[in-house]
């Protein structure tokens, strides 16, 4: 075949001598994987290096790389029919041409170019692009897109010019006459290289065989493949372009739902749990106890916890609830159903302050009855650290609460059948399932106070079962958010030292420990601490918490400040969840701009536990419009589950998944916010066609057997044994 031929002096210049044929052998993504993009002509080191900036190595990343956007360059008029203001396109000779412009550089910036077509004439200049100078000699057919303006009479705007042999085959053109798309890109790929490398990997990747079942494909009313990604790229119209947009999201959602659904029936058949048949003799009196009336969605949950323990399948579920609706409690009620039937549960928390806290707390919840909690974290003393691990082994302790340390080589359970997982997301999936590893297929409850849009539960998540929280303890009052300039911080500091001077306390924090010279512009928390000890509050006992503090001095002023020793508590984000005083009342958060959103509102809730009206001041500079726009989100929303989904549209989602779910890809094309629908209908057909054929063993499922290895790695391949 004959390949288009890149013009390296000049810039993205494309002149193809014979339009290259489709090729009619047949091929499949996971066989694009294995063909490098070195394979196309004009694709050298260089562009190779660039175009795997951009993520792109392979024939199939290539074909995968899909447009941001298209421009409508489809619009072709004659130049009679031309109206000021208009944007079109029109196919027409080169009169003559010239440049425009003062050379820099001894390069022209620009040049203007008449053009007949037949029906009139009509100068065209553009910038940007003098090299074509040399390209546009008179007589020369071009296809030029822009907007009409009047300036020294009527001439195009050209945001377009291509160069083409035969007005006849202007459909073949990437680049003019049609929708044309736009890619991502880099200094060294432009959005015209992109095109042209795109249009020339369509051109040599053969027919795509499509891997979805024809059936699917016919439920759906969805075109194949191949077609819908040949669409994607170069739509023939408006309408061939939304329906490609809807395949290749559909089949995105569709490989990573069918992953997920055998993964869950891979478990359900391989895994034998227990039952768990508390007799209530702990869990009641323990509720009874409880100083406060359940929640409605407290009982609910609950009983869906408790329902799921019985079953003889192991429970895997996944507990959402914003920050104070409760979760510990109903994580309580599973462990004392746990030690009720013979078992031990575990509860395990990403830092020894939050591990310390649920330790404090669950101890002193269960003082009066025959529970022994006990505490393992990476910190404690040989011997302390001794006599708890010896009743773990030996079953003396009923609730284990701890850090990370719980999954390390030594810890053995004697009969451990709950797993607790807290804040989840600050763990990975193979922790968990080291953890899980610890007993004989304990049930799982994994619980974040990070709301999960349902959308991103039903992608992250689909294999769990999911209980929410959805209502607030009553009296639970909102928390007042202001964002506060940096030069007006100290009004901040003002209204805290009203919340002191009536009893109560607060939180200021700052995400450093210690001055970085990458970050000079935030304040560290030790510097901070002594400009409110020495400035802003000497009259006051103020404490400081980070990270690289002792385990031992991390106990200690936690303990100082539950008990009201220290009034403002300095700290790093050590404290972003489930510290609980209710006596604190306000938070000043430094350097407000850094943090994510759902970060912002974990630390807001330190304040949203009392009976006083909570305030929480965000000193920021924000320097982008996504920060600003995470700040306004706080100021104006309470829900955490609102403000999840205000992050997910201003973060998009292209690396949702990231390292901390191991075996789930980037999202290319889907966007959950707007493809729900179409992810309700995947999510349906990928568990219909897993209940049917658990290992996707029968022929015509083995090209989607490989796909979605390959999408979701080879540690995958476990899913599909018999």
């Amino acid at each position: 075949m004959a390949w288009p031929t890149f013009n390296e002096a000049s810039p993205g210049a494309v002149r193809e001598t014979v339009p290259p044929p489709r090729l009619s052998w047949r091929t499949t993504l996971p066989e694009l994987r294995e063909r490098p993009v070195t394979e196309l002509p004009g694709v050298g080191p260089r562009i190779a290096a660039a175009l795997g900036d951009l993520g792109v190595r392979t024939l199939a990343d290539l074909v995968s790389h899909y447009p941001s956007r298209h421009e409508d360059l489809s619009n072709v008029k004659p130049i009679s029919d031309l109206r000021v203001g208009e944007k079109a396109t029109v196919v027409a000779r080169v009169v003559n041409v010239k440049p425009v412009g003062r050379p820099v550089r001894g390069r022209v910036p620009g040049l203007s170019a008449q053009l007949y077509d037949g029906t009139g004439y009509m100068p065209a200049t553009v910038w940007g692009r003098g090299w074509l100078l040399n390209q546009l000699v008179p007589d020369t057919w071009v296809v030029v897109s822009g907007e009409v303006q009047r300036k020294y009479g009527l001439q195009l705007a050209a945001k377009s010019i291509e160069v083409v042999d035969d007005p006849a085959t202007l459909g073949e053109s990437a680049h003019a006459g049609r929708f044309v798309p736009v890619y991502p890109a880099n200094k060294a790929i432009n959005a015209r290289r992109a095109r042209t490398l795109i249009h020339r990997g369509l051109d040599g990747a053969g027919r795509i065989l499509d891997p979805l079942p024809a059936a699917i494909l016919a439920r759906q009313n969805l075109p194949n493949l191949h077609d819908a990604i040949h669409e994607i790229h170069f739509p023939s119209d408006r309408d061939c372009l939304k329906e490609a947009t809807r395949r290749l999201v559909f089949h995105e959602l569709f490989l990573i739902q069918t992953g997920l659904a055998a993964r869950k029936a891979r478990l359900e058949k391989t895994e034998t749990g227990r039952r768990h048949r508390g007799d209530g003799r702990l869990l009641n009196p323990f509720l009874k106890a409880l100083p406060f009336g359940l929640t409605g969605a407290q009982e609910r949950v609950i009983g869906e916890v408790l329902e799921g323990m019985r079953s003889e399948k192991p429970m895997r579920r996944l507990l959402q609830g914003d920050v104070g609706s409760g979760k510990t409690v109903v994580a309580v009620a599973g462990l004392l159903s746990a030690v009720e039937s013979g078992g031990q549960g575990a509860i395990m928390a990403p830092t020894e302050v939050l591990a310390e806290q649920h330790y404090l707390s669950i101890s002193a919840a269960l003082k009066d009855l025959p529970v022994n909690v006990v505490l393992l974290t990476g910190s404690q003393g040989a011997q302390e650290r001794r006599a708890a691990l010896e009743a773990v082994a030996g079953g003396e302790a009923h609730v284990v609460v701890g850090t990370h340390a719980l999954i390390q080589k030594g810890v053995d359970f004697h009969n451990l059948s709950l797993v607790v997982v807290d804040e989840q997301h600050r763990f990975g999936v193979g922790q968990r399932t080291e953890f899980k590893e610890k007993g004989v297929t304990p049930d799982t409850l994994i619980m974040t106070a990070t709301p999960i849009p349902r959308t991103l539960s039903l992608t992250l998540y689909g294999d769990l079962e999911v209980s929410i929280l959805d209502e607030l303890p009553p009296g639970r009052k909102p928390v007042d958010t202001r964002a506060i300039a940096v030069a007006e911080r100290y009004e901040a500091y003002e209204s805290v030292a009203e919340e002191l001077e009536a009893g109560r306390q607060a939180y200021v924090i700052c995400p450093l420990v210690e001055e970085s010279e990458a970050l000079e512009d935030v304040r560290a928390a030790e510097e901070l601490y002594d400009e409110l000890v020495t400035e802003i509050f000497p009259e006051r006992r103020v404490g400081l918490l980070h990270g690289r503090m002792k385990a031992q001095e991390k106990r200690e002023v936690m303990a100082a400040f539950r008990s009201r020793e220290i009034e403002v508590l300095v700290a790093t984000v050590v404290v972003e969840v489930g510290v609980d005083v209710p006596n604190a009342s306000a938070i000043v958060i430094e350097g407000a701009e850094r943090f994510g959103l759902s970060q912002l509102h974990q630390l807001r809730g330190r304040v949203c536990r009392g009976l006083h009206p909570p305030k929480c001041f965000l000193v920021a500079d924000p320097k982008t419009d996504d920060s600003q726009k995470r700040l306004d989100a706080l100021c104006d929303h309470q829900d955490g589950f609102k403000l999840s989904e205000v992050d997910l549209a201003i973060r998009g989602e292209g690396t949702l998944f990231g390292a901390r779910q191991s075996g789930m890809p980037d999202l290319k094309i889907a966007k959950l916010l707007r493809d729900i629908d179409i992810l309700v209908e995947a999510r349906r057909e990928a568990f219909e066609l897993v209940a049917d054929d658990p290992t996707l063993r029968k022929p015509h499922h083995r090209p989607l057997r490989r796909e979605i290895r390959d999408l979701l790695g080879r540690d995958v391949d476990w899913l599909f044994k018999e």
